[in-house]
């Protein structure tokens, strides 16, 4: 939130330069964000009255102007059109410099001798930067400056535009009346409090209320004003106000409502009454109602949306922005303005589902004074007649009012203990006061009434840290803690998922981590149709579900990766994901990857080549050898719905289910944004980081014996299902089972295979004899012939 330093100091002014006051904002939690001077030094420049305004001799839309200066009368030849005799106007003298690099000197203009220049805003850095001198007009100065008096002070400068970071709790801060009350509070100031005088009605001009959400709006008041000047324009120091808080002028009216906003925290609305149909509705949006807003979107609400209606329908949105058939405009002369309280509860959320965020919304989602509407709306008023005219009618106020907040018990020995010092009962007292609350002694400590603004203060914790805050952090003795130190366990039976990461990251990997929000139709088409756990109050509509995977998030970075030139990509993550289910939302640790492009990085000595399925799986076999034995584990061909049939495998452990490898499906890559399909794995966690207990094997001091065997199969015969089978058949002896051959075509019978392994054979206690070797073979041979049909290529 940007606010100036020159408005703040008009409620609360502590002694020293802007860094003191900067550095008090910070350690008080108003963390400041960045400083920037409001305009330039303007040297050169002065106030200037414009006495006499002619034609220019040469030059219809040139006007010959004598200007005091204070030291004298000078000619300045002027192209703007709202130049006029008594006007006082930024007036540039020879050897200023603006800040746009002009330099100021004399010159002559179509014949006619000029002594300086009369300045617009956006000469002078303080307007649109975009406008023009001759389409903005000159900037005409309040009265009362003095001619030839440096022109910086009638224009507040210097001043410092201050960017707070304001923390979603302390709704109370939203304001330059709120900064200003809490600066005061911790500061021990003295803190001018605003004062909006009642504005006595010209009339009593009604216009129809009717709250039938009170819950949803306990306070709703509205004031009509009729007769307001079309023609009216916001005054200089208004619009400087908005624009050092970075918003831009529009429109008396909306620059009001603004401004009250921005000084007393305290959202807006203003309708052209003409443009009415009868009196105002508050109430639940009905289902897919249609409303166009002032951006000229229209959208469709859902019917927990709160909206203000009239005879035709829906004409606002509650707390976040009003529609456009009632928007006030440059013929508007009769306007309606709201000041309401809108429960956070209705508010929370609504915004962000429909992709909008604004100022209203972002105060009212946290919480607004309860009891601030009447005097934003004295306020609002009195502006309005002030700079457009009018006659007010009387103000009406619709709904019951909040209740008041319950109030905090405060211990002082639990003060004391979460502080680790004691804070003498008077310097607690005297801070609650200074922060608006209303303190009762009683034996154990206080009982504390915090104001209705203070949204914060619900519970004990919250009073100890407003007091610590105001006490000042810095004033508590640092003491060191003592804690008994307990070590850690390190089963042998757990792999830390740490160890696995680091497998992947030796293999190429680079770790991710993504939202556990996701897009819900991608989620839906990774899930295979199945809906994902809604969220109630979703960021975007991007991340609208609970990931029911990993993978549409890794799919999303594989895209933004893609797109910035990289084409060899492999990540992994590890995280949690949410499974809805009859009997609630489950969640599931996973440990998820992509990747695409070549096998290896571009190199000489290795031609390039496309990652394919078995170069991830023996990434993954790097991953499972961490955690078991090979025999453990086994990939059988499957079918998932988001992975391509035919090139998907299922891995499983001891015969139970853990995890999946394969190509995306080809029907998802185009949604998903691709244009190939990137392997896909993702394994549970659980199951995963239950490791095997190696147990001693001893090195064998004698010779091993290799036996190759090559067989015929079906095609469609598994080679891990041989490995298992002469894994089994072959016994202890057998140390590894090496596939160095498949081979299919030429001299192979259509639907079969060869299949070509390498049996390593090795005793711990003798050598093994060419008898007991061909035994072994011979088992195996049986085994396959027997269990897949197998028999000997020749």
């Amino acid at each position: 939130m940007k606010i100036s330093e020159s408005w703040l100091r008009e409620f609360a002014s502590p002694p020293g330069d802007t860094a003191a006051l900067v550095h008090q904002l910070t350690m008080q939690g108003l963390e400041v964000e960045s400083i920037e001077s409001a305009g330039p030094a303007l040297d050169g420049v002065v106030v200037g009255l414009v006495q006499d305004v002619a034609p220019h001799p040469d030059a219809d839309r040139l006007r010959v102007c004598q200007v005091d200066i204070g030291s004298g009368t000078v000619q300045i030849v002027c192209g703007a059109p709202n130049v006029r005799p008594g006007g006082l106007y930024p007036a540039a003298l020879p050897g200023a410099t603006l800040p746009g690099g002009l330099e100021i000197g004399k010159a002559i203009l179509r014949g006619v001798q000029s002594g300086g220049m009369l300045c617009s805003a956006s000469e002078l850095g303080l307007g649109d930067p975009g406008a023009s001198g001759r389409a903005e007009g000159l900037l005409e100065l309040d009265a009362g400056g003095l001619p030839g008096s440096p022109v910086a002070p009638a224009l507040a400068l210097p001043d410092t535009i201050l960017d707070l970071k304001i923390t979603p709790n302390r709704a109370d801060c939203f304001s330059v009346v709120g900064v200003a009350r809490d600066l005061a509070a911790t500061a021990g100031l003295a803190f001018v409090e605003p004062v909006s005088p009642a504005v006595p009605a010209c009339g009593g001009d009604l216009v129809p209320v009717r709250v039938e959400d009170p819950a949803g709006s306990p306070a709703f008041l509205v004031r009509a004003v009729r007769g307001i000047h079309p023609g009216a324009r916001s005054p200089f120091w208004l619009r400087e106000r908005l624009r050092r808080s970075g918003i831009r002028s529009i429109h008396p009216v909306v620059d009001i409502t603004n401004l009250v906003m921005l000084e007393l925290g305290q959202p807006l609305h203003a309708y052209d009454l003409d443009r009415l149909d009868g009196g105002l509705i508050v109430r639940r949006a009905r289902e897919s109602e249609p409303i166009q807003l002032l951006t000229g979107a229209e959208v469709r609400l859902d019917d927990d949306c709160l909206v203000i209606a009239d005879g035709s329908g829906a004409i606002g949105l509650a707390g976040i922005m009003g529609g456009s058939g009632t928007a006030v405009s440059a013929s508007t002369t009769n306007v309606l303005l709201e000041s309401a309280y809108f429960a956070p509860s209705a508010i929370s959320g609504r915004a962000r589902r429909l992709g909008l965020q604004t100022d209203a919304s972002t105060r009212f989602e946290r919480g607004v004074d309860p009891n601030g509407q009447r005097r934003a709306l004295e306020r609002a008023t009195e502006l309005l007649l002030a700079i457009a005219g009018g006659a007010p009618g009387p103000c009406q106020a619709e709904g019951a009012r909040a209740a008041n907040r319950p109030p905090v018990n405060l211990r002082r020995a639990r003060l004391a203990r979460v502080l680790g010092e004691a804070v003498p009962d008077p310097e607690v007292e005297g801070i609650l006061v200074r922060l608006g609350m209303e303190v009762t002694p009683d034996g154990e400590g206080w009982q504390v009434q915090p104001p209705a603004f203070r949204f914060d203060i619900s519970i004990e914790v919250d009073l100890i840290e407003e007091i610590a805050r105001v006490h000042g952090y810095d004033r508590i003795a640092p003491r060191p803690g003592t804690q008994a130190t307990k070590l850690g366990e390190a089963p042998s039976t757990r792999v830390s998922p740490d160890i696995l990461r680091a497998v992947l990251v030796q293999r190429g990997y680079q770790e991710a981590i993504t939202y556990s929000f996701v897009d819900r139709e991608r989620d839906r088409l990774l899930a295979g149709g199945r809906e994902g756990v809604p969220l109630a109050n979703p960021l975007t509509a991007d991340l609208a579900v609970m990931r029911q995977s990993l993978w549409p998030g890794l799919i999303q970075a594989l895209g933004h990766n893609l797109s910035r030139q990289q084409r060899r990509v492999r990540l992994f993550e590890a995280g949690v994901r949410f499974i809805p289910g009859a009997g609630g939302m489950a969640e599931e640790s996973v440990l998820a990857g992509i990747a695409v492009g070549t096998s290896v990085p571009e190199q000489w000595g290795e031609p390039a080549r496309s990652t394919d399925f078995h170069d991830v799986k023996a990434d993954l076999q790097a991953v499972l050898a961490v955690v078991g034995a090979a025999g453990e584990f086994d990939w059988v061909a499957d079918t998932h719905p988001a992975l391509q049939p035919g090139r998907t495998a299922r891995v499983r452990r001891r015969g139970q289910h853990l995890g999946w490898l394969g190509y995306l499906h080809p029907s998802l890559v185009k949604p998903c944004g691709l244009e190939e399909a990137p392997l896909l794995f993702e394994l549970n966690l659980g199951s995963l980081a239950a490791a095997t207990v190696t147990a001693y094997q001893e090195l064998s001091r004698f010779p091993a014996v290799r036996r190759d065997v090559a067989v015929l199969v079906k095609r469609d015969t598994p080679v891990g299902s041989l490995v298992g089978a002469v894994t089994d058949a072959a016994g202890p002896a057998l140390r590894e089972v090496v596939v160095f051959d498949i081979f299919a075509g030429e001299h192979i019978d259509a639907g079969e295979k060869s299949v070509a392994l390498g049996l390593i054979l090795q005793e711990t206690s003798r050598t093994l004899t060419d008898a007991e070797t061909d035994n072994i073979v011979g088992g195996v041979v049986q085994r396959l012939a027997r269990d897949f049909g197998a028999r000997m290529r020749e």
